[in-house]
């Protein structure tokens, strides 16, 4: 279902990024891969790329070529750089980068973000998530953490609960629904990748393992490519708007805790 197209994927160095963009590869699509680090090994086509500013985005878009089928938005800090640092690249940079790369996305194309487990709030945080979301362009996002007094522990579930908003909203938002591009993400649970031990320092040994219990292991970045790559395709034609938890089943143990059935 990917033969033939061309991916964009950031965070390619590592993770979920490096198993998306090769799988991608594996099933026939020309992959070009974004990263502040290069990937080991080299990759074909990859831009060496900043999402934190908007002149980082901008130099990104430049080196990107005229029509592409699919973004996949896996790039993301683990919130143990600070709240401001997180926010600009898991949320302002990473929607940035979706809105200028519009346009190159051919008419039926797809937009994917992962997001996470950790954004599972946002109901909860729904006037913050929508006031923080409705800010256009790339804020300037010290003054923005500043002005609503955000903990640099806030940052990373914050930056997915935005993110998950945010996905709804594109999905029926004219410059991607004119066109037919699809806007959707996926929510894994704890992933075993690198960043792995700064999720521990920043949310706690105590939250990750309890999560990790619940559905019996960890899960893989083999385990989550395939659903990105899957909302990427054609198959998934019919899917706009949507979260997708790839987690084992930990969403629905929370929900049943949290909603009491």
């Amino acid at each position: 279902m990917l033969f033939g197209k061309t991916i964009l994927v950031t965070g390619v160095a590592s993770g979920i990024g490096a198993r998306t963009a090769e799988l991608a590869g594996q099933m026939g699509a020309e992959v070009i891969g974004v990263d502040v680090r290069e990937p080991v090994g080299g990759s074909a086509a990859f831009i060496k790329g900043d999402l934190s500013t908007a002149s980082g985005v901008g130099e990104i878009v430049a080196q990107l070529p005229v029509r592409l089928d699919a973004l996949a938005n896996v790039a993301g800090l683990s919130g143990s750089t600070g709240v401001v640092s997180t926010l600009a690249v898991n949320f302002y940079g990473l929607r940035a980068l979706s809105e200028a790369v519009a346009p190159r996305l051919r008419e039926g194309g797809a937009i994917v973000n992962v997001a996470s487990i950790a954004g599972y709030g946002w109901r909860a945080n729904l006037e913050r998530a929508k006031s923080l979301t409705s800010i256009e362009g790339f804020p300037e996002v010290a003054a923005l953490v500043a002005e609503h007094d955000l903990k640099d522990e806030q940052g990373y579930p914050l930056s997915k609960e935005l993110l998950l908003l945010w996905t709804m909203r594109a999905a029926h938002q004219p410059l991607f629904k004119n066109r037919g591009i699809r806007v959707n993400a996926v929510s894994p649970g704890p992933v075993e990748t690198p960043i792995l031990k700064q999720f521990r320092a920043v949310l706690g040994d105590a939250r990750v393992d309890s999560d990790i219990t619940r559905v019996g292991r960890a899960g893989t970045s083999a385990d989550i490519a395939p659903a990105v790559l899957f909302l990427c395709s054609d198959g998934a034609r019919w899917i706009n708007g949507a979260n997708i938890a790839v987690d084992g089943g930990l969403e629905a143990s929370i929900n049943a805790e949290v909603l009491g059935f």
